[in-house]
């Protein structure tokens, strides 16, 4: 009989313990492989919803249809259970274009600004890349003020240009371990810089458009706004049958100051008839500089008895105010104003030529004002109210 020494010898049981382990460890090998190609599959996915958000932000050309976008994201494109935005504007810049398109900040409690840059740096003390964790009523409750139900894990998103942070993309989820630290932030990192830059093209784009469409001494509109605002404005008041009034204001004796104190002190009066003027209107209505020391005012569902009040106001104000410069004796101004209404029942059709009869009634009711010895607000007769004669679509 053939005999085997110690070390060749087989012991029950061995060669099944070791198949045991090997099926365990390739198991668990497999395993690992089907998670890491889930989270693969899942990153992919995540990536073209990322993507197609990113292509679609790029592709707006307004810096109001870009916040808007991003306050309101596609469910289909992202799962995030909150939103808020957070933007640096020291100079009122931002929220002037939104005020100047007749858009309520206060309807908008998801977007916030601020005016110190410390205010915006406290959310990034550490470093600017992405901060995530567990809501923090300290640290996060004025970015989600908005919501009735507080979020559960949060990211804020720093939105920084040239190494400057001007505000930050807040995103909020009920889920505990939606966003948590150490978690890699590849995707948030290229999607804030994408936002970043959208946000400061559509700033910088929105001024472009205003250079063109501003008057730079006063830094109001100018005619060639106005031109292209009042057929908006007529074309929205034909649909909801709202009132619309339009003001013409001109200086008296304008030629006077520049002739008596020069160009410079002449420049100055007309900086601060604008001021005056603008002072008196909502954020809705359109202020423009029609030409020369003339200006012109739309105002939005407001009638013929409510337009008077304030072109009244206006012409006090503009009375009232003193000029005291160099070397002259202080002295005062007045203006002259004419205003006129359209009133047109809802489903009115208006065009260009129901802004021009606007306008004409508006200059002859202000030639009367200044013909009748002007410092005075004259206001087209109720029989002269567009909308009598204009027949529907």
């Amino acid at each position: 009989m053939l005999s085997l020494s110690k070390s060749q010898r087989v012991f029950p049981g061995s060669r099944v313990g070791m198949s045991r382990d090997q099926n365990a460890e390739t198991r668990l090998l497999k395993q690992r492989l089907t998670d890491f190609m889930d989270e693969a599959r899942n990153n992919e996915r995540k990536l073209r919803r990322f993507q197609a958000l990113e292509l679609k932000l790029v592709s707006l050309n307004s810096i109001l249809e870009l916040i808007d976008t991003l306050l309101n994201p596609d469910p289909s494109a992202v799962s995030w259970d909150q939103v808020s935005l957070l933007l640096f504007d020291p100079e009122y810049e931002v929220q002037r274009m939104f005020k100047d398109e007749g858009i309520n900040l206060e309807e908008k409690p998801t977007l916030m600004f601020v005016s110190g840059m410390e205010e915006v740096e406290e959310l990034y003390t550490a470093s600017l890349f992405p901060s995530l964790g567990a809501y923090r009523s300290s640290k996060h409750a004025r970015l989600f003020k908005h919501g009735r139900k507080k979020p559960a894990s949060v990211v804020l998103l720093p939105l920084v240009r040239y190494g400057r942070l001007i505000g930050s993309f807040n995103i909020g989820s009920y889920d505990a371990d939606k966003f948590v630290r150490g978690v890699r932030t590849d995707f948030l990192e290229h999607f804030a810089a994408v936002v970043a830059i959208c946000i400061e093209n559509g700033i910088n784009l929105e001024r472009l458009k205003r250079q063109g469409l501003t008057d730079t001494l006063t830094a109001i509109n100018n005619r060639r706004f106005f031109d292209q605002r009042i057929i908006e404005e007529v074309d929205a008041a034909g649909r909801s049958g709202k009132p619309l009034s339009c003001m013409l204001l001109d200086v008296d004796f304008f030629k006077r100051v520049n002739d008596t104190y020069g160009h410079q002190v002449g420049d100055l009066v007309l900086r601060e008839v604008a001021s005056i003027i603008r002072a008196q209107l909502r954020g809705s209505d359109v202020l423009s500089r029609y030409g020369g020391e003339e200006f012109s005012a739309l105002l939005s569902n407001t009638d013929i008895d409510e337009a008077e009040e304030v072109a009244e106001r206006i012409r006090r104000g503009v009375e009232e105010r003193v000029f005291d410069v160099p070397d002259f004796d202080p002295f005062n101004i007045t203006i002259s104003i004419g205003v006129a209404t359209l009133k047109a029942g809802a489903n009115t059709s208006l065009d260009k030529k129901s802004a021009d009869v606007l306008i004409g009634q508006a200059d002859r009711v202000l030639y009367d004002a200044k013909a009748n010895g002007r410092n005075q607000v004259v206001c087209a007769p109720e029989s002269c109210h567009l909308g009598n004669g204009i027949s529907p679509a």
